[in-house]
């Protein structure tokens, strides 16, 4: 059997050729000076002669060497291409989407099936980033914008679905003549204590010409999925977004009570660089998001 070399001799040798210096080839490997002299050393010592020779403060390849590189250089550059390409063909087909926690657990979950049935061939990747970012820092191919397109602008963006308010409850606290002033003259009101919810119960409570709770005297929570968690559980009414409870209302866990009204403050957006257009499996998710959020 023909002995081989250790590929990551080749790896530093090419290297060395290629920078001219251990400290540099080191650098570029991202490993220590005396791990790319020890794997040089071992490679001149299994070919049975010396490949470089020092000229000044760097090391430059011999008669030897020149001939070595030559050969070894090409194939070194082709293992590298082919594993890039198999790494390119496996993520080619995988696109990291953006969208709030709550829209993602009541959302995104219970439709993975349909969209799987949609596009196969298509791997999602979630990410739950709030705010404004730069989606390419953040590796983030495509965003759902829960708000509005101003601090966007840098992106295509494109309306998606009307955001609108509802109160909900559990269907053990309502019946066909509940009102609004009945479960909130009975039972706590809910509140989602984060800047994007602020504004759900006074625009709510004044498009149905209530008096909005004082949530001081009424419960809070950090995030909206303990909220939807604490109404289900029968802790009180909420307020929240239609999109983020329309599962859990399809199972019977928890019912609308009263309108639905539109949230100025915010709307549904895909978003994402301009550039990704070209590309047909964002194509694909967007039109998956069109036909999901005009049949919500």
């Amino acid at each position: 059997m023909k002995k081989l070399a250790p590929l990551k001799s080749i790896y530093s040798f090419v290297a060395v050729a290629e920078t001219g210096s251990m400290t540099d080839a080191a650098h570029q490997l991202n490993v220590s000076h005396s791990a790319v002299s020890q794997a040089v050393k071992s490679l001149e010592h299994q070919l049975g002669q010396p490949l470089f020779q020092r000229v000044g403060r760097n090391v430059v390849l011999n008669a030897a060497g020149r001939k070595y590189y030559k050969q070894v250089a090409p194939a070194l550059e082709q293992i590298v291409e082919a594993t890039q390409q198999l790494i390119s063909d496996q993520q080619s087909h995988r696109l990291t989407l953006n969208m709030v926690n709550s829209l993602a657990m009541h959302w995104w979950i219970p439709r993975v099936h349909r969209f799987n049935q949609f596009a196969p061939q298509l791997d999602i990747r979630i990410s739950t980033l709030t705010g404004s970012f730069v989606m390419e820092n953040e590796g983030v191919d495509v965003a759902i914008i829960h708000g509005k397109p101003d601090e966007w602008q840098d992106y295509y963006c494109e309306r998606l679905a009307e955001d609108e308010l509802v109160m909900v409850a559990s269907p053990e606290l309502v019946n066909d003549t509940t009102t609004p002033e009945q479960l909130l003259a009975q039972f706590p009101a809910i509140f989602a204590a984060n800047d994007r919810r602020r504004y759900d119960w006074q625009v709510w409570c004044e498009s149905h010409a209530l008096s909005v709770p004082d949530s001081a005297n009424n419960l809070s929570f950090s995030a909206s999925i303990q909220a939807v968690q604490a109404t289900i559980q029968r802790l009180g009414v909420f307020v929240t977004h239609r999109q983020f409870v329309k599962d859990d209302v399809n199972h019977g866990l928890l019912v609308e009570v009263g309108e639905p009204i539109p949230n100025p403050y915010q709307d549904f957006y895909f978003a994402c660089q301009r550039d990704k257009l070209k590309n047909e499996h964002v194509l694909t998710l967007r039109s998956w998001l069109r036909s999901e959020f005009t049949n919500a």
